[in-house]
């Protein structure tokens, strides 16, 4: 690809790269395609409410590593990441402009919604972006009110759904299994006193959003193979944990993958996460969420 190429670009935060989103990259793709244009998208990290509003405790879907892949698993050809900024939010709408999309991408054309608005405070809109067009020679295409709402979906619906263990939904409005990317390490070892061995998974970005506390069934590619599993996300009570840990039990899997980087997909929840009266009623429930995520995942790969 050549670096200076003429690019048609689409900006936000696309944090979920959910249905609506991928509506949108269909476009910017389909009209690259067309045009010979490389497909560009801009999007901004740390998302602009963790810098504007300090106290906001937003969790996102996406890190923004895996935004990237999701991004370019659309035929997106380039991901610019905008670093966002205090400074970056005073930059006014002209100089948003003429530096960043006409100088730094080379713009040709833009597709972006209805209801954009960008430049200092927010203040210009798609009239003023259509002027700016004239200026400096691109084309505006503009995603109708009706386009966007025909995909009744938002990054916040999806973030509500996976708070309260709405996982099928979460999923239907992504488009894909929700999922985390974390690192195997060294836990307490309690899973293998009850005959259940389990990967501790550890989750650098602090913002990433992981579903509310409970047992869920799950799948991971290791290696060339998909892994089926369930997960715990909680406390551990019944041995009085303190701490919020994330374990998986993989069924009929007995690698070593300490330290591995695994990318953990979220299929079903199968309950909350409960305090038993001892470890022996502990390894029963288990057995029984054993059963129920083998049967769950025998229907789905009929």
């Amino acid at each position: 690809m050549i670096a200076n190429s003429a690019k048609i670009v689409t900006v936000g935060t696309f944090d979920g790269v959910h249905i609506g989103h991928q509506k949108i990259l269909k476009r910017v793709v389909n009209l690259a395609t067309a045009n010979d244009y490389t497909p560009v998208v801009l999007t901004l990290f740390p998302h602009p409410r963790m810098v504007l509003k300090k106290n906001d405790k937003i969790k996102l879907l996406n890190t923004i590593d895996e935004r990237i892949e999701l991004l370019k698993s659309f035929d997106i050809e380039e991901v610019v990441v905008k670093k966002f900024t205090e400074e970056f939010a005073d930059l006014s709408a002209k100089d948003y402009v003429k530096n960043i999309l006409v100088d730094e991408l080379n713009i040709k054309q833009i597709v972006i919604g209805y209801d954009h608005h960008f430049g200092k405070n927010r203040s210009a809109n798609i009239d003023d972006l259509k002027t700016y067009a004239k200026k400096y020679n691109f084309k505006v295409e503009e995603i109708s009110a009706q386009d966007i709402e025909d995909v009744t979906v938002s990054s916040t619906k999806i973030r509500n759904a996976l708070e309260t263990g709405q996982v099928a939904i979460a999923n239907s409005f992504l488009g894909y299994n929700y999922f985390i990317t974390g690192n195997v390490i060294k836990g307490k070892g309690l899973g293998r006193t009850l005959d259940f061995p389990t990967a501790n998974i550890f989750i650098k970005e602090s913002y990433k959003l992981i579903p509310c506390d409970g047992v869920y069934v799950v799948k991971s590619m290791i290696g060339d193979s998909n892994v089926y599993g369930m997960m715990n996300i909680g406390t551990n009570p019944t041995v009085d944990g303190k701490s919020r840990s994330i374990e998986v039990h993989f069924f009929n899997f007995k690698k070593d993958i300490y330290n591995q980087e695994l990318r953990i997909e979220f299929l079903k929840r199968l309950r909350s996460e409960q305090k038993f009266g001892n470890l022996e009623a502990l390894k029963t429930q288990l057995h029984d969420d054993m059963n129920n995520a083998m049967e769950y995942i025998e229907k789905q790969n009929e």
